[in-house]
């Protein structure tokens, strides 16, 4: 992969929005020394992944026997400037590495499929597995390998993560299924 971003370790991590409520674009934004990385998300990403990262740190403190908390006193979750999203992020991994004590955040960029593949699916052997799975794959091939990002954090920076981009989902437009109110929004 010639297309990765490495920050390691990072010096902070954050989710932040920008615009107004019911237009918000979400960003996932990382930083070290003096290099700012920022990625354009979807609102259920940053809710997925604040599920993901407590999921994570309480298996851990469960098989470690410790508490990760967050010390938002010595944290700044607000987003920097300049927020130049890099890309799109289509999905997102996490991994723990014992040694280092650290947790890794991996984000792919998303990469748009190839429209004109559709006229070939007449010709797609449906019987072949890695055939349909090249056809499908929109980074098949040597061109348009997609960008990826790796964060290496500490646990209490991601637990941050955790509770910070839950409270930024939370803090959108209220949820209709919540409030009795169903509204539909035409666009």
């Amino acid at each position: 992969m010639s297309n990765v971003i490495e920050l390691n370790p990072v010096d902070f991590v954050t989710v932040g929005t920008i615009g107004p409520k019911g237009q918000r674009t979400f960003h996932l934004q990382a930083g070290k020394d003096n290099r700012i990385v920022s990625f354009t998300i979807e609102k259920e990403q940053a809710q997925a992944l604040s599920a993901a990262i407590t999921e994570m740190l309480d298996d851990i403190d469960a098989r470690e026997n410790t508490i990760t908390e967050a010390n938002f006193s010595q944290l700044d979750m607000e987003l920097r400037e300049p927020i130049e999203p890099l890309f799109r992020i289509a999905q997102m991994g996490l991994a723990h590495d014992r040694d280092r004590d650290q947790i890794i955040l991996v984000a792919t960029e998303y990469v748009p499929g190839d429209p004109d593949k559709l006229d070939d699916l007449d010709e797609l052997d449906v019987d072949d597995d890695d055939s349909v799975a090249d056809f499908f794959n929109p980074y098949a091939g040597d061109e348009g390998d997609p960008m990826v990002a790796r964060m290496w954090c500490t646990r209490q920076q991601m637990r941050a993560l955790s509770l910070h981009a839950m409270d930024t989902v939370k803090s959108g437009r209220p949820d209709a299924r919540q409030n009795g109110r169903i509204i539909f929004y035409w666009t």
